[in-house]
């Protein structure tokens, strides 16, 4: 059985408080990159980067972070497909990074763009925006933003769906 848990306003609010949060953490500082984790954190990213320039328009770009082959898990994940990191042409040093992923679960996905971050540069702020945090942490990783806190159990499975990938914008659990 699959129930619905967010619905595009749920999404369009999370992600506009999430930007809020952003903005007010800046405390008026620029260079803001935002590195989307694929695949759908790809998406966020660019949204809340959207959202951001509305609220306070600032020096943001938008890149993204592939974070496979930075994996402890390889051999125990089926493999993927890599999509190219693409940082953007200022760079990451000295800037504040925020790492943008969809689903925040175990905490290894995070734990590998810090990996993969650092082989890139070093910025002087990273943060980590996810639009539902599940818990069940194998890893003392914590998100700055977060867009749902969303109780789970480990047999139940999160589902993102995004209109830019998907077709619509949903959270499921099934």
């Amino acid at each position: 059985m699959t129930r619905i848990v967010l619905s595009k306003p749920d999404i369009d609010r999370a992600l506009k408080r999430i930007a809020h949060e952003i903005v007010e953490s800046q405390r008026g500082e620029s260079g803001l990159v935002f590195l989307g984790i694929p695949t759908r954190g790809i998406h966020l990213a660019q949204r809340l980067a959207a959202l951001v320039a509305e609220i306070e328009p600032q020096d943001v770009s938008v890149g993204t972070l592939d974070v496979t082959m930075f994996r402890d898990d390889l051999a125990a994940k089926s493999t993927r497909m890599t999509v190219p990191t693409e940082i953007p042409a200022s760079g990451v040093d000295g800037r504040t990074v925020v790492l943008v992923d969809d689903v925040l679960y175990s905490g290894r996905t995070a734990r590998s763009a810090l990996d993969a971050l650092t082989a890139i540069g070093r910025p002087s702020i990273v943060r980590l925006a996810v639009l539902v945090d599940r818990g069940h942490r194998e890893l003392p990783i914590r998100a700055d933003f977060v867009g749902k806190n969303l109780p789970t159990s480990t047999s139940e499975r999160v589902n993102l769906s995004l209109v830019e990938s998907d077709g619509v914008d949903e959270v499921s659990i099934a």
